[in-house]
């Protein structure tokens, strides 16, 4: 039998409103259906900018085989929670080159089992808190500093996070605030955003990854991006939490992650694409996983890295690959990995990930608005998290209290359809066999309805 958690009416009065927004389209149609631009000058710059968006989300997952668990397991009976988000961002044009922006939201619901029980979790729209309310925060508040070189000039539209204006497009940009590390580094146009591509936190982004973000997936930073021809280099400097996976209070930067990305853009028979590399160090407190076996070795417990956190550093790297090969279907992949030996800070428990898939626009069969989405990804973990794992210890995401190892291997095909200008609905299903890398557990099937507008 499902689980549900309970929704509070309150959800239900701002779906509904959001809808009624999104009914009121930034486009119109033709009589054929297809989306039409409201023109606009484009020879102006656009001094303000509103535009928001909202995503609802239910999943749900059949009871498994599972003959123990943990505290941070999966459940293993069937559950069925909904997330639910609606966010504004607002843009106002400073100066020249400068942009000011906040985007504040609204968050309701659950992840599955609380957001645990899967290394590479089942939806990106799921966060590490849940509440039956609606509450409001503010996950965005940055400004932006273009600043042109030579060359050519390109003209944006108006949308999500941009103002519509010309800018050079050799240029070098400065971030400043608080945003997600993953609003700039590691971007990838076919699985990134899961509310509108894949739901899978290890397709959407490396598993390795381990980026700066409290539990929403947001802190305090700075980028820089560098912006020349084919090429763009990026460095930032981002806050962690004061404690693994805990709320930030205060700006500092004693516990910080730093990041560099070179990226290349390139055509292949006149289809572009780009590769890119991705190094990223943290460094704070953080425990070492042979340290908290040694100490529970010492006392005869359960390891607890909670116990044995001193200042120390965890490098990684990741490598992310993009390709159009029609004009209607790309390619991805990434590979990414860490350092292994320490707990994981603030992502998930995964130390070494593989994924790779494909991206099918909907002309094929007269539905040029519609896409599909395959793919599948394998995430690991090192010898020494083994080890800790096995021994009974629990990470952020995972924990069984005991672990018959083995690589944990995630597929996921969605299907989402343009309902109009403005609203679009998706299938997704994920096949996950060894949960949390336990070949006790599982296999798996997790089912999701998702509705998302913008407007």
């Amino acid at each position: 039998m499902f689980q549900r958690k309970k929704t509070n009416p309150v959800f239900l009065s701002l779906f509904a409103l959001c809808l009624c927004l999104a009914i009121s389209p930034q486009a119109r149609a033709d009589d054929t259906g297809q989306a039409i631009s409201v023109p606009q000058d484009q020879s102006s710059s656009e001094p303000w900018s509103v535009h928001g968006q909202a995503t609802f989300v239910n999943q749900w997952h059949p009871s498994f085989t599972a003959p123990y668990g943990g505290a941070n397991s999966l459940d293993s009976n069937g559950q069925n929670n909904e997330t639910f988000d609606l966010s504004v961002m607002i843009g106002r044009r400073l100066w020249q080159g400068a942009e000011l922006w906040i985007n504040p939201e609204i968050d309701q619901g659950f992840g599955l089992s609380n957001t645990l029980g899967v290394a590479g979790y089942p939806s990106g729209e799921a966060y590490k808190v849940g509440a039956n309310a609606p509450y409001l925060r503010l996950p965005r508040l940055f400004l932006r500093q273009v600043i042109g070189l030579d060359g050519p000039r390109q003209q944006l539209e108006s949308a999500l996070g941009q103002l519509a204006g010309s800018q050079p497009v050799n240029n070098v940009t400065l971030t400043v605030g608080k945003f997600s590390v993953v609003d700039i580094f590691d971007t990838n146009s076919y699985a990134h955003d899961p509310r509108s591509d894949f739901l899978n936190w290890s397709l959407i982004d490396g598993g390795s990854f381990d980026y700066a973000a409290d539990p929403w997936g947001f802190t305090v930073g700075a980028a820089v991006e560098w912006n020349q021809d084919r090429w763009t280099l990026r460095g930032g400097v981002f806050q962690l939490s004061e404690t693994p996976n805990a709320k930030m209070s205060g700006v500092h930067f004693r516990q910080r992650s730093f990041m560099t990305e070179l990226e290349e853009r390139h055509q292949w028979q006149g289809h572009p694409g780009k590769l890119k590399l991705l190094v990223f160090i943290n460094q704070g407190d953080m425990a070492s996983y042979q340290n908290a076996l040694q100490l529970a070795n010492l006392t005869g417990g359960v390891p607890d890295v909670s116990q044995v956190r001193r200042y120390s550093s965890n490098p990684g790297v990741v490598l992310n690959f993009e390709q159009e090969l029609t004009s209607d279907l790309g390619v991805f992949a990434r590979a990414s990995a860490n350092g292994g030996h320490k707990e994981t800070y603030e992502f998930t428990e995964i130390n070494r990930s593989v994924a790779a898939g494909l991206s099918l626009a909907g002309n094929r069969w007269g539905r040029p608005d519609d896409k599909v989405g395959v793919a599948g990804v394998v995430n690991a973990l090192s010898s020494d998290a083994r080890q800790y794992f096995a021994a009974g210890g629990t990470g952020l995401l995972i924990g069984d209290g005991q672990l018959n190892y083995a690589r944990e291997k995630i597929a996921e095909i969605y299907y989402s359809m343009r309902l109009n200008s403005c609203l679009k609905l998706s299938a997704d299903y994920q096949r996950v066999v060894n949960p949390a890398y336990n070949k006790d557990r599982g296999p798996v099937s997790f089912y999701a309805l998702r509705l998302h507008a913008e407007y």
